[in-house]
């Protein structure tokens, strides 16, 4: 693997904490990195009076197994926590750098006996070997290998390095073979997360639209321009495709708050959102930083699209942490329209804890902080997260591409905006679409590490 710059936020981390774990390295291995991982969990870990004792562990377990051991009821309270055996694989992870073919797919049945599915490219990232091969949205993948897709083996039939990709077609509610195929091979691959942006001129409207997959501080300014086109070109409605955004950089939601929220200048130093950590951890920031460190405040923005009264987002169960997070900043300001599917329901965050003296390679992505937006609302934390206001299941076929008006959950909230612009199927030249029945309604990347839903940022001390 090529070697990889990590920006600075990741190589800070705990690295540069003033807490400094200490372990008496008399045991074995795994006891001495075992006991360093309970040290960090209990200073950081938000649920850390919900650990057991330590006494009451297996401190002699493989550290991968012993992290899950001590967490907090696991698979309910605590859905996200996790380990990585690399700090490094861990950090090019949260930065968007993978390896991939670089598609991300919905799954359906390819018929009424539901014994074969079909992964219908949902989109495909830039740069990437599907990107380079003529592969887009709305593809179909029916056989891997000369392989047919099945639920029995959907979940590792994309594991090779190197795939032949069976392509297909859907019209009139089949899936048909069309005897072609793409031979694609994996490579590493940094993540551009703005997928479209366009602006849309829709019954009198000029309406900005963003599809962004993660939030990725290395994509700040990129985000800031997007948002400086929508403010030269008059842009007067916003519409937010999350629907394959699974979080990323606290900072990075911070800013598309800061970009989007109504009025910012007379927000400008006021209440954004406030974190909660566990006492332990509480209690030594409020001797070194005070009240402060608990807040963030919004700032100013210069492509802050300024007098928008509302905002629309596009959601899906994939929707999570730091997406949700934007949606809940900015609900005091203004009219939030969730349009879709509800999102995953995480209002927790995490730290990236590594060992200072470099002893060990592990990556610990534990939960540390819950968040909540000005009004002290932080109600989305269930498994139903956010529900839309305007449902709608995405599973019409063919897909359109993202941006285009007439896909099928964009339309919806171009619909809400100015019902009067739709024009029917014969007159704007599109193609009938049907519904097809979903195997699941998640979307699947190719390497699933990019599927995780998350939100982090670096611990204060």
């Amino acid at each position: 693997m090529k070697k990889i710059l990590v920006p600075f936020v990741f190589i800070f981390l705990l690295m540069a904490c003033k807490k400094d774990v200490t372990v008496s390295n008399s045991g074995t291995a795994s006891e001495d990195v075992n006991t360093w991982i309970y040290n960090s969990m209990s200073y950081y870990y938000l649920w850390n009076t919900n650990m057991p004792k330590i006494s009451a562990t297996n401190i002699k377990d493989n550290p991968m197994k012993y992290f899950y051991s001590i967490l907090y009821d696991y698979g309910n309270s605590d859905r996200f926590s996790w380990i990585d055996s690399s700090a490094s694989n861990l950090a090019n992870q949260l930065n968007g750098i993978n390896t991939v073919l670089g598609i991300k797919y919905s799954i359906f049945y390819t018929d009424n006996t539901q014994a074969n599915i079909a992964f219908v490219i949902a989109y495909v990232l830039k740069g990437s070997p599907a990107e380079k091969a003529g592969l887009k949205r709305g593809d179909i993948i029916l056989k891997v290998d000369d392989k047919t897709i099945t639920p029995s083996n959907y979940a590792s039939i994309l594991q090779n390095e190197t795939l032949k990709l069976g392509l297909g077609s859907y019209a009139g509610g089949v899936f048909t073979s069309t005897g072609t195929s793409a031979s694609l091979t994996k490579v590493e691959l940094q993540t551009n997360p703005i997928l479209k942006d366009t602006i849309i001129k829709w019954g009198g409207k000029k309406v900005g639209y963003i599809a962004y997959i993660q939030f990725l501080s290395s994509f700040d300014d990129s985000l800031r321009n997007v948002f400086g086109r929508f403010k030269t070109n008059g842009v007067n409605e916003l519409v937010v495709d999350l629907r394959y955004n699974g979080g990323g950089y606290v900072s990075s939601s911070d800013l598309m708050s800061n970009l989007i929220v109504k009025d910012l200048a007379a927000r400008v130093g006021t209440v954004m959102n406030k974190k909660v950590y566990n006492a332990t951890y509480t209690e030594e920031l409020n001797k070194s930083s005070g009240s402060s460190a608990f807040n963030t405040n919004f700032k100013f923005e210069n492509n802050n699209l300024g007098t928008l009264n509302r905002v629309f987002f596009l959601i899906s169960n994939s929707s999570a942490s730091a997406s949700e997070l934007v949606i809940n900043n900015l609900k005091p300001f203004m009219d939030v329209i969730l349009v879709g599917e509800h999102t995953y329901g995480k209002n927790v965050g995490s730290f990236t804890l590594t060992d200072s003296k470099n002893r060990w390679n592990y990556g610990l992505q534990p939960i540390t902080f819950k968040i909540a937006n000005a009004k002290d609302e932080s109600n989305y934390g269930t498994k139903d997260g956010f529900l839309p206001n305007i449902a709608i299941t995405d599973n019409v076929l063919p897909f359109k591409q993202l941006g285009d008006p007439y896909e099928t959950v964009l339309n919806k909230a171009l619909l809400f905006i100015s019902p009067t612009a739709f024009k029917p199927f014969s007159a704007s030249g599109n193609t009938p679409q049907t519904r097809a029945t979903l195997f699941q309604n998640k979307a699947v990347s190719d390497n699933i590490k990019m599927d995780r839903q998350d939100m982090w940022m670096k611990p204060n001390l």
